[in-house]
Parts: C-alpha cells; sequence; structure tokens
C-alpha cells in the first residue's frame, strides 16, 4: 500500500485557499444582504427584490462553508488525544461565542442610540418598541462593523497562525522493509465514507444538532416580538443571555467529557434543552422567567453542539486528508435540513398576507416548542443508535476497492 506523496502539502495548501477564498466572498456580499435594494422602491415586486439579494445569500454561504469547514478540519490535524478535540472544538465555539456577544451588544447599543434620537415628547412609545422599516439603517451599520471586525482578525489569523504540516512520507522503494507499509493508515476516499454506517449516525446527530440550535436562533426573535409582545430590545438582550450561559457551558466541556464520555455529555445537553421546550408549552406568558429559559436554551444548545463537534473529529480519527470532506458532508445535510425545514415551517403560517395577525400569536410558540422539542426527541433516538453502535470505522485498503 502506498501513501501519496505531497499530500500533506496539498491539503495544507486547499485548507488555505478556502479559507481565503470564504473569506473574501463572506466580505464582498455580507454588507448587501443587509443593506436597502439598491434601485428598489414601493412599488418594486417582491421577485425582483429576490432576484437582487439571491446571489449575495449564496455567494456568502458559499464562502461561509468554505471558511467554517477548512478551519474545523484543521481540529483532527492538529490533535489526535480525544479530550484535545473537545477543547479545541470548546475553545472555538468559546470565542464563537464572544463574537456572537460582540454582535448582539453592538446591535443593543445601535437600537438603544436610534430609539434614543427619534424619541420625542408626543412619540407613542409602542411604536418605537416594534421593528419596522426605520430600523434598516441599524441592520446596515451592525452589517459594515461586522465586516470590518472580522476583516481584521481575519487578516491577523492567516497572517499570524502556522499550521503544523505532518512530515511527508516517502515512496517506498527496493530498500525498504517490506511490512513498513503495512503500518501506515489506509487512505480514505470519499466513496469509503458513503459506506461506512458510522458516517450516516454521525450525519444524522449532527444535523439534528443544528436543526435544534439554528432554527431556535432563527425564530428566536419571532417569538420574542410576537409571542411574548417583548420590546424589540429583548432582540438583542435574550440571545446575549443565551450566548453567555453557552460561553460558560464551553469551558466545561473538557472536564464534563472526560468525567462521564461523550455521549452522556450529549445527552445532558439534550435534557437542557427538552427541559427548555417543557417551559414554553406550560407557559404562555413567561416575563421576565424568560431569562432563565434563554439561559437553559443556551447550555443545551453549547452542550450538543460542541459534543457533536468532536464526535465528528472523532469520526475522522486519523484520515485526516479526507476530514473536509466529513465536515463538508455534515455541513451540506444540516443546510439542506434547515432549508426544509424553514420552508415547511413557513408553509404553515397563518398569516400569508400580512406579517403577522391574531393567529401567529401562537404559532411562534408552538414553533419555539417543536424546534427544541420536537427535534430534541429526534436527537435523542440518534444518540440511542451510537449508543447501541458505538462509532466505529473499517479500515479500508485501497489494494481490496474497486
Amino acid at each position: 500500500m502506498q501513501m501519496k506523496v505531497g499530500a500533506p502539502i496539498g491539503d495544507w495548501l486547499g485548507r488555505l485557499l478556502s479559507r481565503v477564498g470564504g473569506t473574501v466572498c463572506v466580505l464582498l456580499s455580507f454588507p448587501f444582504i443587509f443593506s436597502p435594494c439598491l434601485g428598489c422602491g414601493a412599488a418594486t415586486p417582491e421577485w425582483a427584490a429576490l432576484l437582487y439579494y439571491g446571489p449575495f445569500i449564496v455567494i456568502f454561504q458559499f464562502g461561509w462553508a468554505a471558511t467554517q469547514i477548512s478551519h474545523l478540519s484543521l481540529i483532527p490535524e492538529l490533535v489526535t488525544n480525544d479530550h484535545e478535540k473537545v477543547e479545541l472544538t470548546a475553545l472555538r465555539y468559546a470565542f464563537t461565542v464572544v463574537a456572537n456577544i460582540t454582535v448582539y451588544g453592538a446591535a443593543w447599543l445601535l437600537l438603544h442610540l436610534q430609539g434614543s434620537s427619534r424619541m420625542g415628547p408626543a412619540q407613542d412609545l409602542s411604536v418605537s418598541d416594534q421593528l419596522g422599516v426605520q430600523d434598516v439603517s441599524v441592520f446596515r451599520n451592525l452589517s459594515l462593523l461586522v465586516v470590518g471586525i472580522g476583516a481584521v482578525f481575519s487578516l491577523l489569523f492567516h497572517l499570524g497562525t502556522r499550521e503544523r504540516r505532518r512530515p511527508r512520507v516517502e515512496e517506498p522503494d527496493e530498500h525498504s522493509p517490506l511490512l513498513a507499509p503495512m503500518a501506515a493508515q489506509p487512505l480514505l476516499l470519499w466513496k469509503h465514507w458513503l459506506r461506512e454506517p458510522a458516517f450516516y449516525q454521525v450525519g444524522v446527530l449532527y444535523m439534528t444538532t443544528r436543526l435544534i440550535v439554528n432554527l431556535s436562533q432563527t425564530y428566536m426573535a419571532m417569538y420574542l416580538t410576537y409571542s411574548l409582545k417583548l420590546p424589540k430590545r429583548f432582540i438583542a438582550t435574550i440571545p446575549l443571555v443565551m450566548y453567555l450561559s453557552g460561553f460558560v457551558s464551553s469551558l466545561l466541556m473538557k472536564p464534563v467529557n472526560k468525567c462521564i464520555g461523550r455521549n452522556l455529555t450529549y445527552f445532558a445537553g439534550l435534557l437542557v434543552i427538552l427541559a427548555f421546550a417543557a417551559w414554553v408549552a406550560l407557559v404562555d406568558r413567561l416575563g421576565v422567567a424568560v431569562y432563565a429559559a434563554a439561559g437553559l436554551l443556551g447550555t443545551g444548545c453549547a452542550t450538543i453542539l460542541v459534543t457533536s463537534l468532536s464526535m465528528t473529529a472523532d469520526l475522522i480519527g486519523p484520515h485526516t486528508h479526507s476530514g473536509a470532506f466529513v465536515y463538508g458532508a455534515m455541513s451540506f445535510l444540516d443546510k439542506v435540513a434547515n432549508g426544509l425545514a424553514v420552508m415547511v415551517i413557513e408553509s404553515l403560517h397563518p398569516c400569508p398576507l400580512e406579517l403577522c395577525c391574531r393567529a401567529c400569536l401562537g404559532f411562534y410558540h408552538w414553533v419555539m416548542v417543536a424546534v427544541t422539542g420536537g427535534v430534541g426527541v429526534a436527537a435523542t433516538l440518534s444518540l440511542c443508535s451510537l449508543l447501541i453502535w458505538p462509532i466505529h470505522l473499517q479500515r479500508w485498503d485501497p489494494r481490496t476497492q474497486p
């Protein structure tokens, strides 16, 4: 069995180009997504706006996926110990939380400043507290601020971070020991991954995890605004509480995983999320308790996300040359699932002719219950499959594969 000469260098160069290209795509597209449509007016049809924003969204999603996958594939490349994988994944999530806290803190500040500047002696407070077209400039300025900060840190990462490249493995010759090549790891290609049952087990678990995390974040603003009738500043403060609780829990991931293992850590996170879902389902008006509920959701989401990413790194193991394919496949699966889920939820919206009517008050309430409790049950069933059939890869030998 032969190893490809220069494969580590090719993998390193591919990750570098993917990160740089993805970063450029994000920088060029993100500000346009949160800015008014150029040339659009009050009479502009919705399909024209869709054609305008569609390419920017596609470019952004392509860039975001390329950057995220290449960054995640560094984890199994840099470390081999299971607990170190959890530590790197938790630290990565912790800094993601810091970035999100910065965004929501800036959003709260911009909304607060805008509300203060527009508030007149005779202005209705309820109108000022609701999101509307008057807040377009806030999100435009926020997107420009986010892109600026992200560009600076991305430049620092690419200039100041040296990726450790593994030593090259030379081709065997007539002087090489006959048994030496058998000690090398077999080269797993993408078609080999598709034949591994563990690949689909982890994929389903990661998909359900992302459904819980992404959909709860997507519909949290609508739940706060329309179901709970809270002022628009809660759109910034509640996610801030979620991320703060997630940040604290991410710091505990390594000792918790080391103490009780991956599966029980994931199950503990699911229990917290199911507790949040039960709380939301049983209580119509949370009031101040919404902060405690947000803390539960943030803790549970951070726990299952970090653990599922660590399980993906465990799945890859020493086969880091195809790690980007595994992360890419997982990301593709979760993007498709999230897109279909949003389409289904929006098709059930009870107010087709307006943004929100009286019927949508309970609609977003039960959406939050479904995307946390319902998908949480599906994630529990997926976790049970890993308890019965733990993550294990067959050692594919290229000499025996077509």
